[in-house]
């Protein structure tokens, strides 16, 4: 993995993923951590947009419990987990790791495909889901979260590649237009913005349509439906956060240049 800094192209070092909170693995942490600043940096400066416009969630999905413990003490305050499963073996043991060095509970949203049938886990499990397609989903979510007392904050999740293992709503089709009218009778979901993921390996100006296409959907969206808010625009991974973020990301995602290389996936759900 590689980033931009001062001017130079510096590979990454993979953090350790053991689970143990020895000194190496901090250490590679936290310098990964500077790296990855400093890269957030320059690309907001470039686009003339102040660091604090923009947010950075920790994809910390296939690693240990004790990874997002090593990043909560370095100040990082947003993780995302891909399956309901995988968090959910991970979360008591998660919830044990927070010390007094962590000065708030990390939250953690859910960032990968969620199955209707698993809505109530989810809502249980995590802090927000980003990745909302459905009308049925939405409401599924609703019912879950107003059982449990809470409000969810939710991203509407919108397919702009053609891959057909990218999930999300057609921004042009009658289920995202049934969404956006349906969310606002949803008292227990706190509808927050939108999401996206780039087609993998595309052109850098293919990527750029991608993320250009979330914010113009944003800008036209957003008058239509004045009961809900659009503040986030999460987009951006590890490989091409500085293009999000040159064309308007509020929230990146980013895993490898912080984490290292991610194990083999061997949750089933």
């Amino acid at each position: 993995m590689y980033l931009m800094r001062n001017g130079a192209i510096e590979e990454l070092t993979p953090a350790a993923d053991t689970g143990s909170l020895h000194d190496e693995a901090m250490t590679t942490l936290g310098e990964n951590l500077e790296r990855l600043e400093d890269a957030i940096g320059a690309a907001c400066r470039a686009a003339g947009r102040a660091r604090a416009d923009v947010g950075l969630m920790a994809v910390s999905k296939t690693f240990p419990a004790e990874t997002i413990a090593e990043a909560a003490s370095l100040g990082l305050t947003l993780f995302g987990e891909n399956r309901v499963q995988e968090y959910a073996t991970k979360a008591l043991r998660a919830a044990g790791l927070w010390t007094s060095a962590v000065p708030q509970r990390p939250r953690v949203h859910l960032i990968g495909h969620l199955q209707s049938n698993k809505s109530a886990k989810a809502a249980e499990l995590f802090d927000g889901v980003d990745t909302l397609d459905s009308v049925r989903l939405a409401e599924r979510l609703d019912e879950a979260a107003g059982r449990l007392g809470k409000r969810l904050p939710v991203l509407i999740e919108v397919k702009l590649s053609t891959e057909e293992t990218k999930a999300g709503v057609e921004p042009e089709s009658d289920e995202i237009e049934r969404l956006l009218d349906r969310l606002p009778d949803l008292g227990s979901l706190e509808m927050c913005g939108l999401m996206t993921i780039a087609p993998w390996g595309a052109p850098e100006d293919v990527t750029r349509a991608c993320f250009r296409s979330l914010r113009e959907l944003r800008d036209r969206w957003a008058p239509a439906h004045p009961k809900l808010h659009f503040d986030v625009l999460s987009m951006g991974m590890s490989c091409d956060f500085g293009l999000a973020i040159a064309e308007g990301a509020t929230r990146i995602r980013v895993g490898t240049a912080l984490f290292g290389k991610r194990k083999p996936q061997t949750v089933v759900e």
